[in-house]
């Protein structure tokens, strides 16, 4: 959490992460369970206002979370303390859920549906048994996870700016929390703009959605830009020239290998790598995420 002055980071610092994160999670739940988290927690589920009690309330949420993310239906015991973090959450095989609040959530309540958000995927990801090594990779997984899954817009939306105040949850910036949730549209069709109550939440979905369509247009895909489709035809006849004892250097778009020669690219959607044949105009369905590409190869 960032409060008060502290500066806020900005950019796409963690992208390499985070679009492994969601080819780990493709990889781990496959296409048919991922397709289960279709619609997000709606905002009258985890509307939390000053005239709810304190507890009874944030049990209400964490319920609306829980049952968000599939898992088993059981007590939920929320507690309250002074500490450094935002939240905390005891990893236990149950049947009671444990999760620890930052003091500072009593006046801004609001918030609380956001912090329990990453602690419920938290619960979620140790009972699949997926993570990744070293605290802030896994840390953004867990963010990831929570924005893809359908419970994380609300991280973003506590991304606030107002003059000396600032405050942001999760270990994303605002804008790769916006590159999620725009993935997430993209992929299931779901809007979830008209969700954020925060402006300064709103822009910075709006800039993580513009990077996410650049995902959709590098080459070889049909939808890439004439300077792009110039590179890497130049890349191609380079590759296709027998006088030449190596290939051009693989970019982080596409490689190329063979003969006979295939182009190698990661999927738009999943960032699985997808081989296909060069030989022209061609549609491509990642065997993954189930995503159908037409390509220009």
């Amino acid at each position: 959490m960032t409060t008060g002055g502290s500066e806020i980071e900005h950019g796409y610092p963690h992208l390499d992460t985070v679009r492994a994160a969601i080819h780990a999670l493709f990889k781990r739940l496959t296409y048919d369970t991922v397709s289960t988290f279709a619609t997000s927690v709606l905002p009258v589920d985890v509307a939390f206002d000053d005239t709810e009690d304190l507890h009874l309330g944030a049990q209400r949420v964490a319920r609306a979370m829980v049952r968000q993310l599939h898992l088993p239906d059981a007590r939920t015991v929320i507690t309250f303390r002074e500490m450094e973090h935002a939240a905390a959450v005891e990893l236990t095989a149950g049947p009671e859920y444990f999760i620890e609040l930052n003091d500072r959530f009593k006046k801004h309540r609001k918030d609380i549906g956001a912090a329990l958000a990453h602690e419920v995927m938290h619960l979620y990801l140790h009972r699949l048994d997926l993570s990744f090594p070293g605290t802030r990779d896994n840390e953004i997984l867990t963010d990831t996870a929570a924005a893809y899954l359908g419970a994380g817009w609300l991280l973003l939306d506590a991304y606030r700016e107002h003059g000396p105040f600032s405050q942001k949850l999760g270990y994303l910036t605002p804008e790769e929390f916006g590159y999620v949730l725009a993935q997430r549209a993209e992929f299931f069709g779901e809007d979830p703009s008209p969700w954020f109550t925060s402006p300064q939440a709103y822009d910075a979905y709006t800039a993580g959605a513009a990077r996410a369509r650049r995902d959709a247009r590098r080459p070889p895909l049909a939808a890439a830009g004439w300077t792009a489709r110039l590179r890497y035809a130049k890349d191609r006849r380079a590759a296709q020239d027998p006088r030449r004892t190596g290939r051009p250097p693989a970019t982080a778009d596409y490689a190329f290998e063979g003969p006979p020669l295939r182009v190698t690219f990661p999927c738009p959607a999943c960032h699985q790598r997808i081989r296909v044949p060069v030989r022209g105009r061609l549609q491509a369905r990642c065997g993954l995420c189930k995503t159908l590409l037409d390509c220009d190869t």
